[in-house]
Formats: structure tokens, C-alpha cells, sequence
């Protein structure tokens, strides 16, 4: 009996069909047989939870299993297919879309370019489309999606589902966001700060790391901690903001949020565009700044190893804080990795006393840009396949089906 049916059993209350489902997903039982021993309900009680889980779309029934003897037991397995999430990982210039089974494999995915400054409406609207359009394209129907997770730049109020304020997101503070997207597809919506969902999805991706920091270097900067296998927030949701620390010998480059040489106004992918735009390129991307990385341009190389360093002096004291195992690096600059990581590398190992780097590695994010869209869908997969909800869901699908009755 697993800790959870444990904590059931102790309550007295009978487990539930979501409870059952959970037990399924974790692989803890696969036959109604192994259900009743988990749980101790009878077969008739199980064989209704389980019922209405197919039903549902839920589980999936597959012959042959063992038995104990006579005819092999049907074994049930979750049925990945049985709905879909969306996921829309919001970025300043340009934000990632997908479409993902219940199990998050992503189905479709996409990316456009919206300015968040044309304001929250917009951008949702724009965001709404386009997943309208990648359902289409996965061939899904729209009636099986399941729910929505949605990621923004930016420290989050969870209980509103709001950006509280930054300056990349001008007009943003204290909108409800969900409303925006629930207004195109009805279903529970779930809003999170976007490193935060990338290292949700690093720390499913790696799980035997629990110490983990996960690093976005795209047009601004960011970071997420995850401290013994659970993602930390903070206490008013703003760990991780490391875009804003201040770097103590900078040359006075003004920052957008009023003060001056923050590590985002001065190694961040826009800090980039405007040097190397000074020295000469043409460019208006942090894709361009990678393409011209690439390319072996020694004055981006240069610039990017050198942003690489500043950003290694801020983690260089995250690491002495917090000592995690792993620091991922990702986002859009991730394409110039190695003189970006090679400064990293050269900060981190100078600044960080030894016993915490003595096993350290820094590495790029394991999901090779989706990490933004996978952490969304799993994000709102805790929601909508917890047990409350599922059960909640049930209740109704058999309400619906009660009233219908003559």
C-alpha cells in the first residue's frame, strides 16, 4: 500500500476514482485485483471507479496480464491520449506554443513573435489563435482539451494568475490573465513565472537531481531554484530574480527597472544587441546575436563571453547560498553556448568556495528548447489530473448523465 492510500486508509474515507487513477500513473497497481488490495474496496466499488475512469478517457484496458489463475487479467494502463493540455510559454519578443498529450509529450508546437508590449488583451488574444490553429494541426479536438498553463516573464501572483509588475511588462500588473484565455477555451488555466515552469520541466526531465538551478538567458535574465526535488518560490514569489542584482565594479549602464549596471542591463540579450550594434552589427535579435556567434564574429564572440562572466559573478553566489548539484542553462542565448558558458564557468569556479563546486556541473537544459512549453503542460497536468479534479470532473459527467435520464 503506497504512503498516500496509507494516509487514506488512516481517514477512513474510500478511495477515490482520482486517487485510483493516480495509483495507475504511478505504475503502483495495473489490475482492479491490485486495486482492492491498494485500497481495500471492494470489487464492485472498484469496478464503478474504474468504469467511470474509461469512460471518461482516462484509462485504457489491455488483455493479457497475470492472473492467478482462468482467464488473464485485463490490465489497465493511463490513457495519455485521453485529452490534451495547451501550454504558451510567453516571452518579451517572441513566445512558444504547443499542444500536448496528458502525459505532456508535446503533439504540435510553434512560436510567433508578439511584443508583450502591445499589452496583456492582445497578446492573449494573438496566443488564443494561434493554439486554436495548432489543435487543427494535431489533429485534436477542441472539446478534449483539458486545461491551459500559461508562463510570463517576471515574479507571479499565483492567486490571481497576474504578472505583479515589471518592467518588461508594461500594463501587465494585476490583470487576470486566466479570464483572457478560459474566454476562448473553458477550462482551468494556470499561470507561472517562466523559469519557474522551465525548471519544473529540468527537474522532471533529470529526477534523480534535487538540487537544481536552472538559468534563462534570452532578452532579459532569470533564474528558478529547485531545492531538494521541490521548486522554490519565495514569499512573495520573486526567488529567482537575478536579473536585477547589481554588479559592484559596472561601467554605469542605466537599467530599465531605475537602477544602474543590473546583470540583465548589462549581459542580457538585449544588452547584447545594443553593443554589438554600437561596434558596428547589424543586428535586432538575440537570434541574430547567436547567428552572428556562429558565424565566428570575434566581436560577439567576445561580448558574449564577457556577459557569460558578469552572469557567473551573480550565480558564483547562488552557488555559495544554495550549493546545488546542477545549474542548467537555457533560453534564447543558449545557441551561443559555449563562449556564454565558458565566461559562466570561469566566474562560477573563481568566485564559489571549492566544496561547492567540487561536484558541480553546468549544463545545457535537457529538453532542447521545449522546456518552456513542457514545463506549462506539466504545470497544469498536477492540476487537472489530481485527484480532486478528476473526481470533481466525474461527479459532473455523471450529473450531466443523471439529468439526462427520463
Amino acid at each position: 500500500m503506497t504512503g498516500a492510500m496509507r494516509g487514506r486508509r488512516a481517514s477512513t474515507a474510500p478511495a477515490t476514482a482520482g486517487e485510483i487513477l493516480v495509483l495507475i500513473r504511478q505504475g503502483s497497481v495495473a489490475t482492479r485485483t491490485e486495486i482492492g488490495r491498494a485500497t481495500g474496496l471492494s470489487r464492485t466499488a472498484v469496478a464503478a471507479r474504474v468504469e467511470r475512469l474509461l469512460a471518461e478517457g482516462l484509462l485504457t484496458e489491455l488483455q493479457g496480464g497475470a492472473a492467478t489463475g482462468g482467464r488473464p487479467a485485463a490490465r489497465l494502463a493511463f490513457h495519455a491520449g485521453g485529452g490534451t493540455v495547451l501550454a504558451a510559454s510567453v516571452g518579451v519578443s517572441r513566445t512558444s506554443l504547443a499542444v500536448c498529450d496528458l502525459a505532456g509529450t508535446v503533439l504540435a508546437q510553434d512560436s510567433v513573435r508578439i511584443r508583450v508590449s502591445t499589452g496583456p488583451e492582445a497578446v492573449m488574444r494573438a496566443v488564443g489563435d494561434r493554439l486554436a490553429k495548432l489543435l487543427g494541426e494535431a489533429g485534436a479536438d477542441p472539446a478534449g482539451v483539458r486545461g491551459i498553463g500559461l508562463s510570463i516573464p517576471g515574479t507571479v501572483d499565483p492567486e490571481a494568475g497576474s504578472s505583479c509588475g515589471v518592467p518588461v511588462l508594461p500594463g501587465w500588473a494585476g490583470v487576470p490573465l486566466a479570464p483572457l484565455l478560459s474566454a476562448r477555451f473553458p477550462v482551468a488555466v494556470r499561470v507561472e513565472n517562466d523559469v519557474n515552469v522551465m525548471a519544473i520541466a529540468e527537474q522532471h526531465a533529470r529526477p534523480e537531481v534535487r538540487d537544481l538551478l536552472v538559468v534563462k538567458v534570452s532578452t532579459g535574465i532569470g533564474a528558478a531554484v529547485v531545492s531538494d526535488g521541490g521548486l522554490r518560490r519565495g514569499a512573495r514569489g520573486s526567488a529567482g530574480e537575478i536579473g536585477h542584482t547589481r554588479i559592484a565594479d559596472g561601467p554605469g549602464v542605466a537599467c530599465h527597472c531605475g537602477n544602474v549596471d543590473c546583470i540583465e542591463a548589462l549581459a542580457s540579450g538585449s544588452a547584447l544587441i545594443r553593443d554589438l550594434t554600437a561596434a558596428g552589427r547589424k543586428v535586432d535579435t538575440v537570434s541574430g546575436v547567436v547567428e552572428l556567434v556562429q558565424a565566428g564574429d570575434a566581436e560577439a564572440v567576445r561580448l558574449v563571453r564577457v556577459a557569460g562572466r558578469r552572469i557567473g559573478e551573480v550565480l558564483a553566489d547562488a552557488v555559495n547560498l544554495l550549493n546545488p548539484a546542477v545549474i542548467t542553462v537555457g533560453g534564447d542565448l543558449v545557441g551561443a553556448y559555449e563562449p556564454l558558458v565558458a565566461g559562466i564557468r570561469e566566474s562560477v569556479f573563481k568566485r564559489a568556495v571549492a566544496i561547492a563546486t567540487q561536484t558541480l556541473r553546468i549544463e545545457p537544459g535537457a529538453l532542447a528548447g521545449r522546456s518552456g512549453v513542457t514545463g506549462c503542460a506539466i504545470l497544469v497536468l498536477d492540476q487537472v489530473l489530481s485527484p480532486a479534479a478528476v473526481d470533481s470532473v466525474l461527479s459532473e459527467v455523471l450529473g450531466d448523465v443523471l439529468s439526462s435520464e427520463p
